[in-house]
């Protein structure tokens, strides 16, 4: 395996957890989603009868998504040198299982995990670590599976510090760590960016009213530059007919285009939409993971003209 180095920095933009991970030099982070204060499940025992052994923790929580596009991995060879680390940093280890012992599909559907495409998970091929430091309270567990040309790990810590809990959060405590810059960097970078703070109600085309961070930090990053046009593209799995699919992924994009118009005060002379359907799959809708990757909506830069 490749050599690593000193990991993404593990610590919130307000309390900061303890530890940081040394991660694989060609990692790559796909997702995160931090909050001040959260109720977290940390798993203790693998699937038995129809649920999950765990220890529920309140405190400031870090979620963190990798790639790393190394071929060959298995899921063990990930998650050897990050269960060292922790064993190195007095954590005692709570679960320690691959996919088999922890009770593969039930398991792996009983956690919080970061949604596909962000953190792919292999129900056939995974591992799962938990811990807990004896001292602090801090728990951090791990989750590591494999895809035929790379591998995906998940990370999770919470901080028990009674001293880094405000006593009454924000109701926005809870919001996606990527900050405008970071998507708009991202966006103009890679060209595309999955939507996935979206809630479309199941098996309709009505977006949700509840806040939804990644149209904020798209608006700003229409309004920082004022001569970018972008394109709302929806895309569904291969439940139905190609027709009944185009339709939807259509209207739910529509129904994004227009809350940046009517709710964000974006020009709608510089938002296009449209549905691909089935037609453009990130991931196979021969499995349920699958599946859920492939029904998403993503934003599309087209062009920025000059002044």
């Amino acid at each position: 395996m490749r050599g690593w180095l000193t990991a993404v920095g593990c610590a919130l933009a307000g309390p900061a957890l303890a530890l940081q991970l040394e991660l694989p030099s060609n990692a790559r982070q796909t997702a995160a989603r931090d909050s001040v204060l959260d109720r977290v499940s940390v798993a203790t025992g693998p699937y038995e009868d129809g649920q999950v052994a765990a220890e529920r923790i309140d405190g400031p929580v870090q979620r963190r998504s990798y790639r790393i596009p190394s071929p060959g991995l298995t899921p063990l060879q990930i998650l050897a040198p990050l269960r060292a680390q922790l064993a190195d940093a007095g954590y005692d280890t709570l679960l320690d299982c691959d996919a088999d012992a922890c009770g593969g599909f039930d398991f792996r559907f009983a956690i919080d995990v970061l949604p596909a495409p962000n953190m792919y998970v292999n129900v056939r091929a995974y591992h799962f670590l938990s811990t807990r430091h004896p001292d602090t309270g801090d728990a951090i567990w791990v989750l590591t599976s494999t895809a035929p040309d790379a591998g995906y790990l998940q990370v999770v810590q919470v901080g028990a510090q009674e001293t880094a809990i405000p006593s009454t959060p924000s109701p926005t405590a809870d919001v996606p760590t990527t900050s405008t810059t970071d998507l708009g960097q991202s966006l103009l970078a890679s060209g595309s960016a999955i939507l996935r703070s979206l809630d479309f109600a199941t098996g309709t085309t009505n977006l949700g009213e509840g806040p939804a961070p990644e149209l904020e930090q798209i608006a700003q990053l229409m309004e920082n530059r004022p001569n970018l046009r972008i394109a709302i593209v929806g895309h569904t799995d291969s439940v139905g007919g190609l027709e009944a699919n185009i339709a939807v992924s259509r209207a739910r994009a529509n129904a994004v285009r227009n809350r940046l118009v009517e709710r964000y005060d974006v020009s709608p002379n510089r938002i296009e939409s449209g549905g691909m359907g089935y037609l453009s799959p990130v991931a196979s809708n021969l499995t349920a993971q699958g599946r859920e990757a492939n029904r998403r909506v993503e934003v599309i830069v087209l062009e920025e003209t000059s002044n």
